[in-house]
């Protein structure tokens, strides 16, 4: 499939053409000096490819340039996309936001919320609140990463074999049993933390609608959007497409990621995650991106109701505060300041206190290797950039990329 194509003229869409020209300058130079391998750009308006570019390339030591076919992973931007798939079902009358998860993951029944202690020894209390689904969609489950080293609970995540990836032989139903096992960070819905929370979110919907993940995928949300080349895995053939991960190396210059490090398969992998492992193009993901700004329909094929999304993309942080205020200052996909969180993205509410030129109101979310997309409904817009540095964080690339954009609007 062909990277989307620029659709029609940026200034009749109200954006100067010459100063969209600085977006890729300025991250050209990110790849001319090494930090990057490659990237690829796409920026709708009004439902309208306006800015669609790539440079560099997507496997360095090959020189292999990256194409408009190309494959990124795209990791927690796989969050939403799960996130949709929850929705889609609580339109169906499959749960209800307030229910307990343990109604459906019975794991989840009696939570322990860690108080003082050790990794080794903890002591922890009762919770007085089950996890309910909202929770999950927020990240304010009191669930964390492994990855995060900031917290006895993380260090108990990695000792039960969950930093980066699993237990050999793990699928999404052993590791949220796995990890019902350990103790909340906190009570449900007092705080947020960024967490494995989308992934038992996941498993969720495959227990509701009887399906595996990739399925529910493939069949509910990619082949009607037209995604095709979007999935748990690569088909056979197609690994030429895949863009090398990298990781920064001595001077901040990019270098590649073990051979064995989060290899992608031909086939789906036992562990589905609700939370990572999606592998997408820039074509693709941009469609995803078009039904969400579109209210949930995309070339007449309609996902959620208007309704439905409008209230996803809303702040639903308890008190309708900001990360900063109610979220532990993190790793995290986002900024804090200004910022809330809705079911499944990051909601700007804001953007003064953000210190990112933005609208209120917009929308998304990004992956660990350096990937983002956004939609502003304010603005009639959608944005994002698929490239393969891992950690995101390195660079401020989210932050960038919205600053150089919206200096382009003249309208």
């Amino acid at each position: 499939m062909t990277g989307p194509a620029v659709e029609t003229d940026p200034a009749e869409m109200g954006l100067d053409p010459s100063r969209l020209a600085r977006l890729d300058r300025h991250f050209a130079r990110y790849v001319d000096d090494g930090r990057l391998p490659g990237w690829t750009i796409v920026l709708g308006r009004r439902g309208r490819v306006v800015h669609s570019s790539s440079y560099g390339t997507a496997d360095i030591e090959s020189g292999r340039a990256v194409a408009p076919d190309t494959l990124f992973r795209v990791y927690s931007m796989t969050k939403p996309v799960t996130s949709v798939a929850a929705m889609m079902l609580h339109e169906e009358g499959a749960f209800e936001l307030k229910d307990p998860v343990h109604r459906y993951l019975p794991s989840f029944r009696n939570r322990r919320v860690y108080r003082r202690g050790s990794a080794g020894a903890p002591s922890t209390v009762p919770s007085r609140e089950p996890i309910r689904v909202w929770h999950l969609l927020t990240h304010t489950a009191g669930l964390t990463y492994g990855f995060l080293n900031a917290h006895p609970v993380d260090a108990m995540y990695r000792a039960a074999g969950y930093e980066w990836g699993a237990p050999p032989g793990t699928d999404l139903a052993k590791m949220c049993d796995d990890l019902a096992a350990v103790p909340l960070l906190f009570e449900p819905g007092t705080e947020w933390n960024y967490s494995v929370a989308t992934d038992v979110l996941g498993r969720l919907v495959e227990v509701c609608s009887g399906q595996s993940l990739d399925r529910f995928f493939a069949e509910r949300i990619f082949e009607p959007l037209g995604m095709h080349d979007t999935g748990f895995c690569v088909a056979a053939g197609e690994q030429h497409r895949l863009a090398t991960l990298y990781f920064p190396g001595p001077g901040r210059r990019a270098v590649p990621a073990p051979a064995d490090f989060d290899r992608v398969g031909t086939e789906p992998p036992r562990l589905l995650r609700g939370g990572s492992g999606l592998v997408s193009t820039a074509a693709d993901y941009h469609r995803f991106a078009r039904m969400l700004l579109q209210r949930g329909e995309l070339d007449g094929v309609r996902l959620l109701g208007t309704r439905t999304v409008d209230y996803m993309t809303s702040n639903h942080l308890p008190g309708g505060v900001d990360l900063e205020t109610i979220g532990r200052p993190l790793f995290s996909e986002t900024t804090f300041s200004g910022v809330g969180f809705g079911l499944g993205v990051s909601v700007t509410l804001d953007p003064a206190a953000a210190k990112v030129p933005d609208a209120p109101g917009s929308y998304g979310w990004g992956g660990a290797a350096s990937t983002t997309f956004w939609v502003d409904p304010v603005n009639q817009l959608t944005g994002l950039i698929l490239t393969q540095l891992l950690p995101s964080g390195t660079h401020p690339i989210p932050s960038q990329l919205k600053q150089l954009v919206y200096q382009a609007f003249v309208d």
